[in-house]
């Protein structure tokens, strides 16, 4: 199966981005939006001049358990810039959620608990809600987390929207948001 049809398979069709919308960002950003994949995995990921943008990790059935997940977040640590990824929240959660959640806190993941990150499916309009997780080498405030969120939904979601779907996304301000102070 190719990295697309893995990532299809695995990921909820709500978090999906569309292969032309992936082939685009790669092919444009080539500069910042990477992947890497073998047999064992798929990584997609932003690599941006002051954070790196989990797009999507796939590990397959087979490897996982190896530490192949944890060497791949070790790797990107290694580059000593915040680490951000997306995650359903656990009141949509799909079968995989907790796993998932388990592993980035093994890993030393924050789940920023100040950020509302609630959006509607851009072709199914179905409402879904994400939670960001992060780690930082230092201490980092969830307001540059969120500055960072948003340049990524801006500049990947969001990317030629409106040719890739044929309708745009919601406006960055309604979907990322600090929820308190």
């Amino acid at each position: 199966m190719n990295w697309f049809g893995k990532l299809n398979e695995y990921f909820p069709v709500e978090e999906m981005k569309s292969r032309q919308h992936i082939e685009l960002l790669l092919k444009d950003k080539i500069d910042i939006y990477k992947k890497v994949e073998d047999e064992k995995y798929v990584l997609i990921y932003v690599d941006h001049t002051d954070f790196i943008f989990v797009d999507y990790l796939y590990v397959s059935l087979t490897a996982r358990g190896e530490g192949l997940g944890g060497k791949i977040l070790e790797h990107l640590k290694g580059n000593g810039k915040p680490i951000l990824l997306e995650v359903e929240s656990l009141a949509q959660a799909e079968d995989d959620t907790e796993k998932r959640l388990r592993f980035y806190k093994r890993h030393h993941f924050n789940l920023a608990t100040q950020i509302c990150y609630c959006r509607h499916h851009v072709k199914t309009g179905e409402p879904l809600k994400m939670d960001i997780h992060y780690w930082a080498p230092t201490g980092v405030a969830e307001e540059e987390i969120l500055g960072q969120m948003k340049w990524v939904y801006e500049n990947i979601h969001a990317y030629k929207d409106e040719f890739l779907y044929g309708a745009k996304y919601e406006p960055t301000d309604n979907v990322l948001f600090m929820t308190k102070k």
